[in-house]
């Protein structure tokens, strides 16, 4: 909520059109959530779109496909009268080493995780350069700036990602369009959870998981969403090409170990 000088409040993203990919749980329900609570019109894309968060426009998209992504952008700036934000979230995981996965397994991911975004922001081009409030904010990792074991295909998409971000950024900062990143840590999300369930021992990994980050619990989604919905706010007009870690410190942070006593 922004206040202004009559003292009443007003909505900061009010009337913004915002389209939000993988919205449908996780993250992605959380930023559009967030984005509706701020005043947004949202169209919540995903391959379910009947499981968007009520109060947006849930619209099918396969960012895989450019066919599928450039009809749910059409779509999109039909339902809401144009798009002036884009939340390029939808991205699917991998984990391993290099050997851990073929070459079809490498292509899946990152037609998802990098060939996603750029699908989803190229239909939304022509619609972003008639907006007075044009920005778009990528999904990242830490993923993509810490070295973690057993994610080398996933962190090589998300590393690839924050590339794509800046020069996104370089590309449309004089058309008006602000491009920006945040890079979650590990986030309480259905994804994680399956992971977890997954494992002999789900509470020694989730326990694992929490201690990495040094504020020592996952990430919480909405802090997620709230992270987005500053660098896609007027209120972030002269960020842009930036990448915000919503992490509990985890890149930045290196604390001394605590000892008994």
């Amino acid at each position: 909520m922004t206040v202004v000088d009559d003292n009443t409040t007003a909505l900061e993203f009010d009337g913004i059109r915002s389209v939000v990919t993988g919205a449908a749980s996780g993250l992605g329900a959380a930023i559009a959530r967030t984005l509706l609570a701020r005043g947004a019109l949202v169209a919540a894309l995903d391959l379910e779109s009947e499981n968007v968060p009520a109060g947006t426009f849930g619209i099918h998209c396969d960012v895989s496909d450019d066919d599928s992504v450039r009809s749910a952008i059409a779509a999109a700036a039909d339902r809401l009268g144009g798009i002036d934000v884009v939340v390029n979230n939808a991205g699917i995981g991998a984990q391993g080493t290099i050997e851990a996965n073929a070459d079809a397994e490498w292509h899946r991911v990152f037609d998802v995780n990098v060939l996603g975004a750029v699908r989803v922001v190229r239909a939304a081009l022509p619609q972003l350069r008639r907006s007075e409030h044009a920005a778009v904010v990528n999904v990242c990792s830490v993923a993509a700036t810490a070295g973690l074991p057993e994610r080398a295909l996933y962190s090589a998409s998300k590393g690839a990602l924050a590339a794509l971000t800046r020069a996104m950024a370089a590309d449309h900062l004089r058309e008006g369009i602000r491009v920006n990143a945040v890079n979650p840590g590990t986030a309480d999300t259905p994804w994680v959870q399956r992971l977890l369930a997954g494992t002999d021992n789900p509470a020694a990994e989730l326990a694992a998981l929490e201690a990495r980050q040094p504020h020592g619990r996952l990430v919480d989604p909405d802090e997620v969403a709230a992270a987005v919905a500053y660098l896609a706010s007027p209120a972030a007009g002269s960020t842009t090409g930036a990448q915000l870690a919503v992490d509990g410190g985890m890149q930045a942070l290196r604390l001394a170990t605590r000892t008994a006593g």
